[in-house]
Parts: C-alpha cells; structure tokens; sequence
C-alpha cells in the first residue's frame, strides 16, 4: 500500500509462494492452507474472504540452503505454472531478467505523455474503506486558522474495522493537516490528512517573532525570480561557496517580546536552521503563530514513473551499490541533540533513553536538509538525512526481514 491506493494485493503478492506457516481463517479457526504447501490461485479467494491481511512466507532472502534455494523458498517457476524444479538455473534466469531490457534502455530515452509521462505527486492519503480512526504518536500543533498540523516524524493514522481488527495503518508527514481526530468515523474516500508533495516545511512550535540569523543578502540569501509564477522569493544559497561564509549558520530564531529566544516545550530554544535552496516564508521581524510555516525546502520532483525510470535503482539494487543521494538512518531510538560543528559537517547525536546505552554520532553535510529537529524522538532505522536507502545499512540496522 503506497498512502492509501493498493499497489499490489496479498493475493498478489502471495501467490505462487510457500506458506511458512499454517494460514487459518481467524474467525472460523479452518486451517486454510497448511505449513509448506504452495499457494495457488483456488486458495487467494478464500484468504482474501477472510480478510487475512498479513501471511508468514518463505523467501529466497532467508533460504538456509546451502550453495544454491531451496525450491520451497523459491516457490513457483513462472513459466510452467508448477513448483520449481531441482536444478533449475534460477539465479541466470534473474540476471537474464534484469539484464535483458537493462542492456536495451541504457540510453535512457523517456517516454513524453501518455500513461508514463509524470507520476502525479501524492498530497493526500484517504481512508480505503468505512473504520474507525485512532492516532498513534499524536504531535500536533494548531496554526492560526485552528488546524491541527503534524509536527512528528512518527505519526501514524490507525483504521479499525468494526471488530477493532487494524485494517490500514499510514504514517503522516511533517508539516500535513491533519483532517481527523481519535475516535471519527471515516467513510471510504474520506481524505484523513493532506501536504504539499512539492515541498518540505519548516513550521514554527511557538508565537514569536522571527529574527533572521546569519541570513546575509549576497552571502547566504538571495533574491529569486519564480519563472513560473512571476515572483520573487528569497532562496538560502551556498553560503561555504562566499568568501568568510563558512562560519555561518544561517537560522531564524523566534524571540519574545521582551527579545529573549522563546523557550520550547521540550525545553531547547527555538532555533530552525535553513539548508541550501530554503525559500523564506516569513520577513526578518514578523510576528508568527505556533504552526506557522518558516521557510520550504523543494522537493526533487518524481522522475518519468516507468520501467526505463526504474532500472538504475533495480541495478543499483542488485549490485549492492552505495546510492548518490543515499540516506542516512538511526542505529538506535532515543532523542536529538546536536553536537559540535565538525569544519564542513553537522554533528547530530542520538541519546538513548533507557541508561546504559551509548549514544551514537552522525556527521551531515553543512547545507544539507535535515529529515530532525533537535529534542525529536527517533526509532530505529528513522531517516536522519532523507535519500535513498543503503541495503547495507538496512540489513544493518533492521536486519533480513526489513531488507
């Protein structure tokens, strides 16, 4: 499920697998399938009729065979329709099925219109049937027009079907509205929270007054005329590229009215440090409320969404390679604090909660956007610096399962 819309059924995604484990319909307690027969296409039907949501299967990731797959974790062979056979040559069949059309579409050549030319940007996610709502890690603060906007990382919208069983669970971005409360009842097509897919916000948790911080016309902001639109924006620029501008740190900074920095809840004063290509919201002086947007950081628009646009991912994948933009991801859960500039980095370190642990550093890219704001709450495997997975550091942190 990719923010409410089914991208691929469990019938799909299950059949021609082995079960792992005996499936049985939860409310008639029939053993459906037993632990080690093939699921075929007579059995979808009535596992989807149980609405079953999750199966244990067996997978070539976690096979234990030794020098080759077993043919239970591998499952079905496509071209037959049967279980696979000792023998067969599966791993040259899976370089052939990604070297095949990779060979043919190195050029890069894009499709213009169509069903490929731009996959719309998701802004929303809705409730894809009647259910209850229930919000997990509740952060939210409500702006000036007393609407609740997200301020956690981790916040998830729940939907419960009438026997409190958890039908969809969808984590909510930073900075979107949220439309529904603990306990609503949704209809199918209701809109459950809403952002601007375009770019990421900066959004104040206090009233205050923003005062500009190393933010210098010329040396670390700029005037930008919007070709689109006509106006003019100020643009954070690489200030590291500016003659004595690696010292900086450009931020805006909410002072009271008294001019001391206002306090926030969890205790660190109200700093927003900007990344490179900020566009600022707010004028040096002005008077903001608690939700209010600060500055937007652009997001890189989605690529063509077809299989030309795929295959440098899918190889990048199959090699193991290191992504360009790779994310960075927390080892363990605990809170934000930021450390001691390192010359051209950012010091981030994650506390750990519970004594005993070891806190552990992360060093960011001066002008790069931070995915955490300082006193956050992080859980393993929580982007610190959005990108693209490394599988390293996903089979790393998370382990098999989550690779």
């Amino acid at each position: 499920v990719d923010g409410g819309e089914v991208i691929a059924s469990l019938g799909e995604r299950i059949l021609g697998r082995t079960a792992q484990e005996d499936i049985v319909d939860p409310l008639s307690g029939e053993v459906i399938l037993k632990r080690g027969d093939l699921i075929e296409e007579n059995r979808i039907d009535q596992i989807e009729r149980a609405g079953i949501d999750s199966i244990l299967i067996r997978s070539a990731l976690m096979c234990e065979s030794v020098g080759g797959m077993c043919a239970a974790c591998y499952g079905r062979d496509l071209a037959r329709g049967t279980k696979v056979n000792v023998g067969e040559a599966v791993g040259v069949i899976a370089a052939q099925s990604i070297g095949e059309p990779g060979t043919q579409l190195t050029m890069r050549t894009f499709h213009i219109g169509g069903a490929a030319q731009r996959g719309a940007e998701q802004s929303s996610v809705e409730a894809a049937a009647d259910a209850k709502v229930a919000i997990a890690n509740r952060n939210v603060v409500l702006n000036s027009e007393g609407v609740p906007i997200v301020m956690g990382r981790n916040l998830e919208v729940v939907l419960a079907d009438e026997q409190d069983r958890e039908r969809a669970r969808h984590r909510v971005p930073y900075g979107a509205k949220l439309l529904v409360d603990e306990g609503a009842e949704v209809k199918l097509g209701d809109k459950l929270a809403e952002w601007d897919p375009y770019t990421i916000p900066i959004i104040t948790e206090r009233e205050g007054v923003a005062n500009y911080v190393d933010l210098i016309e010329g040396t670390s902001i700029s005037e930008v005329m919007d070709e689109t639109t006509g106006i003019s924006n100020r643009v954070v620029i690489d200030w590291k590229q500016q003659p004595r501008g690696n010292d900086l740190k450009p931020r805006i900074t909410l002072r009271d009215d008294k001019g001391e920095v206002v306090t926030l809840a969890n205790g660190m004063e109200a700093r927003y440090f900007m990344s490179v290509d900020a566009i600022l919201s707010v004028e040096n002086g002005a008077h903001v409320k608690a939700g209010d947007v600060l500055a937007r950081i652009p997001r890189e628009s989605s690529k063509t969404r077809d299989i030309t646009g795929g295959l440098p991912r899918v190889a990048e994948l199959f090699e193991a390679r290191k992504p360009k933009d790779y994310a960075i991801i927390s080892e363990i859960e605990g809170r934000i604090e930021f450390g001691k500039d390192y010359k051209t980095k950012r010091r981030i370190v994650v506390v750990p909660e519970e004594e005993g642990q070891e806190s552990r550093e992360y060093l960011i890219p001066k002008g790069k956007h931070i995915a955490v704001q300082e006193g956050d709450f992080v859980q393993v495997g929580d982007m610190l610096l959005d990108g693209n997975p490394v599988p390293h550091d996903i089979l790393e942190v998370l382990g098999v399962e989550a690779l």
